[in-house]
């Protein structure tokens, strides 16, 4: 922790960083840091490739995470925040290779140790569990809007404390930021209490899409582009889905498969994977390249869907 601050402080200004198809964590973390650094008087870029989902545009000064890319010679230092991989920011890993130095805070165990100065703790609940470390040291004091941040994170990554992911620390920074004025009703009420309902069509055609592996263990669950098209939906709508496919009777492993571009017989996927908790998923994501946690992995894939479908049942099925 030490050399992150270090490097921190020692920066005028840092360009802050986090994952394509930002979950709340994601987007928690970088406004919670962003807005601390501000505060110690350091000028700073929130950047995500992605559109923000619905669902966190609540969270104050979320309109300061731009999605376009600033003059690399304005930085001293980049921080990528929640990523295993720094490919994981999408098309902008190429821009923040070329500053002068690279923060790395994460908490997937699959981190693969990128960057000059790593804060990397797979214990941790969060990112926005490291985040708040980070803010105690510096001193910074929590706003509401900081506070709200940090909170959203914590919720959301521990699927409201119900993932094993959920420590002491989880119960003991949400009950911190509540002190601090966040109110856990507006945060819910906003994070799951409302669906478009394009997104409940959405939902209907991928509990539709559900397909069982003859030995009754894995699920799978598809989203095509033209599922996105028909219902007027997107990425960010599929949020939680993946969770439907999970709790089926018998069911150790989920895998959603999701549709990230069009082309002809090759498409871009994206692939989640969901243990019961008997599973180590970020182990099987790795084999195809992503990362992740035991309980919640992923990876990225390009292939036909038959072909895919095929490759996912027979590589993970036969492991449960």
């Amino acid at each position: 922790m030490d050399t992150v601050i270090d490097r921190m402080t020692t920066s005028r200004s840092l360009f802050l960083a986090t994952h394509i198809n930002p979950d709340g964590d994601a987007i928690g973390s970088l406004l919670a840091l962003g807005l601390g650094l501000r505060q110690y008087g350091k000028r700073i870029y929130m950047y995500n490739a992605s559109a923000i989902p619905a669902v966190y545009r609540f969270l104050p000064d979320v309109d300061r995470i731009q999605a376009a890319l600033p003059g690399a010679s304005e930085w001293d230092a980049a921080v990528i925040l929640d990523c295993g991989d720094i490919d994981r920011i999408g098309g902008a890993a190429d821009y923040v290779r070329g500053l002068p130095a690279i923060i790395n805070i994460d908490h997937h165990v699959t981190n693969t140790g990128f960057g000059d100065y790593r804060f990397v703790d797979a214990e941790a609940c969060s990112s926005a569990e490291i985040v708040h470390r980070l803010l105690k040291r510096l001193r910074v004091s929590f706003t509401q809007a900081i506070a709200t941040a940090v909170y959203t994170g914590i919720l959301t990554d521990t699927g409201s404390f119900r993932f094993a992911n959920t420590n002491s620390a989880a119960y003991a920074i949400c009950a911190e930021m509540v002190e601090h004025g966040v109110d856990p009703y507006t945060v819910a009420q906003h994070v799951y209490g409302t669906y478009s309902l394009g997104r409940i069509k959405l939902l209907n055609m991928a509990l539709d899409s559900i397909e069982i592996s003859a030995n009754g263990k894995l699920s799978l669950m598809t989203l095509t582009r033209e599922m996105f098209e028909e219902t007027d939906t997107n990425s960010e709508d599929v949020d939680g889905m993946i969770n439907y496919a999970k709790r089926i009777e018998d069911v150790k492993v989920a895998a959603l498969i999701m549709e990230n571009s069009n082309g002809a017989a090759q498409k871009r996927f994206h692939v989640s994977l969901r243990s019961d908790g008997t599973v180590d998923v970020a182990e099987i994501a790795a084999s195809f390249g992503g990362g992740g946690h035991f309980n919640a992995a992923g990876f990225g894939v390009e292939s036909s869907l038959p072909e895919l479908k095929k490759t996912i049942i027979t590589s993970i099925a036969e492991r449960l």
